[in-house]
């Protein structure tokens, strides 16, 4: 079978965005319902806000980074639509970091283009941006760190890192298994960290590598604590979230503060979303939660992460997406633009999983579809056909969190477990980094 063309692909998925630009255009002008997503609109109201010398906050249900609000300033002085074109291009450069990360732990070239494929081809993720969501710059932000941290660039991915977070809270959960990753054993001064590469017979290479890195006494364990390569990484993007946060306080006050971080590590969303929690949100919404139910709501989720860090953190990628999808999954509020989390990290971990498209791969998609379709039918029953219909729809939220656990769990049974980097000290020829 002769490979798809990369730069075909890359190329159809340009011009394929450029056209579902045009055509948004034209349905926001002869359409009821709208192409273009509410949150474009809101991001548009407070760059024209800043561009006038005001605060972007000034624009109710803003709760982004003014550096969103400052991007898309050129939407009222070039065109509107100049920020679809720049979440857009972020959506390709996802794709074409996927395909980097992919060629450097050696993946097959026909294995490259089909997951970079899954991507760039995927209805969901190439109507995100296109809509004029931000979430596909985020995505490359967060795939330009695990490409740093191949190379061994560890401040520049704690440049990134710290940036990220203070752009969108939630790449916070990856810090763990970066610091635990950010091994003497992967990582020493002067040196390149060694990529463990794709291979056919992957799985008792990688059961022997972790063997080795994982067998140690407790003194030496708690020695390899405070690294240099740990503390470097700590201090810099702290010092970068920190700055960034700073100056945006000094500019903009509480407010910044209040809609832009403290806002999302508190939210409590009334409206119906497919969490399992909306219901009792919506019941209870007058009422402040005790203490006790928010750690109800906290703490499953909680346990989870660690759960999944402890297990999984030296196979870097995979654990970032698992970490996704059960955050995603357990969280108490969650919208569909959440899924592209974890959307950019999945072609990442495709060559590693042992499942076939047929018939396990199949059922597995066809059951999250499913799942998603049956709560939207009831989500479109409540806010378009105005029946009551809560009860059911909290029940599809149950569903669909069941479909969400099931997938999970065939996702980490099927996946080879393959460590990101090899042991140092077993490598013959460690290369410095220039």
């Amino acid at each position: 079978m002769a490979l798809i063309d990369i730069r075909f692909v890359f190329l159809f998925s340009a011009l394929f965005r450029v056209v579902l630009i045009c055509y948004g255009e034209w349905q926001d002008a002869h359409m009821e319902v709208r192409y273009t997503d509410v949150d474009y609109l809101v991001f548009s109201d407070a760059a024209s806000l800043m561009a006038s010398g005001e605060s972007p906050y000034k624009r109710s249900t803003y709760r982004y980074s003014p550096l969103l609000a400052f991007l898309l300033i050129p939407n009222s002085i070039i065109h509107p639509s100049w920020g679809k074109f720049i979440f857009s291009a972020a959506d390709l450069l996802v794709g074409f970091f996927i395909r980097i990360i992919l060629k450097q732990r050696k993946v097959p070239e026909d294995l490259c283009t089909y997951a970079v494929m899954v991507w760039l081809l995927n209805p969901f993720t190439f109507t995100i941006g296109t809509r004029g969501n931000c979430e596909p710059i985020v995505c490359a932000m967060m795939l330009w760190i695990i490409i740093c941290l191949m190379k061994g660039n560890i401040l520049q991915a704690a440049f990134w890192y710290g940036f990220v977070v203070h752009f969108r809270i939630y790449p916070i959960i990856y810090a763990l298994p970066i610091v635990i990753v950010l091994d003497p054993h992967f990582f020493r001064s002067g040196l390149r960290p060694i990529l463990c590469h794709w291979t056919s017979a992957q799985a008792k290479d990688s059961q022997i590598d972790s063997e080795v890195i994982d067998h140690h006494d407790m003194w030496t364990a708690f020695k390899s604590i405070f690294t240099r390569e740990r503390i470097m990484f700590g201090l810099f993007s702290g010092s970068v979230f920190f700055l960034c946060t700073g100056l945006f306080f000094y500019l903009y006050g509480w407010e910044f503060l209040h809609e832009a971080l403290l806002y999302h590590l508190t939210r409590t969303d009334p409206r119906h979303n497919f969490s399992i929690y909306f219901y009792y949100i919506y019941l209870h919404y007058e009422h402040e939660p005790s203490v006790l139910e928010k750690l109800i709501s906290f703490l499953p989720q909680f346990i989870v992460q660690l759960v999944l860090i402890s297990s999984l953190a030296k196979d870097l990628i995979f654990c970032f997406f698992v970490q996704t999808v059960a955050f995603v999954a357990f969280n108490k509020v969650i919208t569909a633009q959440y899924f592209v989390w974890f959307f950019c990290l999945f072609p990442l971990v495709l060559p590693w999983s042992t499942m076939k498209l047929k018939w396990e791969g199949l059922s597995c998609i066809l059951l999250w579809m499913g799942a998603q379709t049956h709560w939207l039918m009831w989500g479109y029953l409540l806010e378009f056909g105005g029946k009551n219909v809560f009860l059911q729809l909290w029940v599809a939220s149950l569903i669909f969190m069941a479909a969400n656990t099931f997938v999970l769990i065939m996702t980490i049974r099927h996946h080879r477990y393959s460590p990101l980097f090899k042991c140092l000290a077993k490598s013959k020829n460690s290369v410095k980094i220039e």
